[in-house]
């Protein structure tokens, strides 16, 4: 912080808008339910290895404490090919407001991300009128290879999840061959895979924990503090005249 008033030093910034960090507004309230986690994969096939690493990564965090919704995206309908009140549309976007934080397991087609995963987000409005349907939930991203294993598909749902103003946590999950790491059932053999996923869910609760109730207050931006400032007074300079 400059010396002096602070701002004397920096006549560019707009003072109403303008806030020093407080650490007493970082200390998360107590809340009485349990942390609400949304889960998106990005495979529709009968035998699909993403569904079945979700559903044991949604085991874990049920272990861990956590309250788990999975969104099945079969029937929901390409972007912009449907209306907004298409019934999948609304059932995603109200699992995205229940929701504290995120999981993303995607198969990687092509070097990328699947087309099924990239859809579910693209429905979701990066601005909803007042309420950002994504914006300070935690977010965890996890792949699943035919092949060797590859970062680029968890790396591209990390660039989205930026992109979609969420707070992604460090650790994530990448399955090679993952026909072999998967029994008859769909349950997750145990090896050094099966380890990282479980420390993937247990830093996500984590995370969770600390960023729901204050998440409002870490992504709150001087730019758009002095966008709401302008408009404010814009609203009052009109009823004046």
């Amino acid at each position: 912080m400059p010396k002096g008033n602070g701002l004397s030093n920096l006549p560019n910034v707009l003072p109403a808008a303008f806030q020093v960090p407080d650490f007493g507004q970082l200390v998360a309230p107590a809340l009485d339910h349990k942390p609400r986690i949304l889960m998106l994969y990005g495979s529709l096939r009968e035998r699909s290895y993403s569904r079945f690493l979700t559903l044991e990564a949604a085991r874990l965090l049920e272990a861990f404490g956590a309250e788990v919704r999975i969104f099945h995206a079969n029937g929901l309908p390409l972007p912009n090919d449907a209306p907004d009140t298409h019934p999948k549309v609304q059932e995603l976007r109200e699992m995205m407001l229940w929701s504290e934080g995120q999981v993303w397991t995607s198969p990687e087609r092509h070097g990328a991300m699947s087309a099924v995963l990239k859809s579910q987000i693209d429905w979701i409005p990066l601005p909803g009128g007042a309420i950002r349907p994504t914006q300070g939930r935690t977010l965890a991203v996890m792949q699943v290879s035919g092949g060797s294993q590859s970062f680029n598909a968890v790396n591209q749902m990390r660039i989205l999840g930026r992109w979609m103003r969420m707070v992604t946590i460090p650790n994530q999950s990448s399955v090679a061959k993952a026909f072999q790491e998967f029994d008859e059932d769909g349950r997750m053999k145990p090896s050094s895979y099966y380890d990282r996923v479980i420390d993937v869910m247990e830093e996500l609760v984590k995370f969770t924990l600390i960023n729901r109730g204050v998440s409002g207050y870490l992504t709150s931006r001087y730019s758009e503090r002095k966008e709401a400032a302008a408009k404010l007074e814009e609203r009052v300079g009109l009823k004046s005249i």
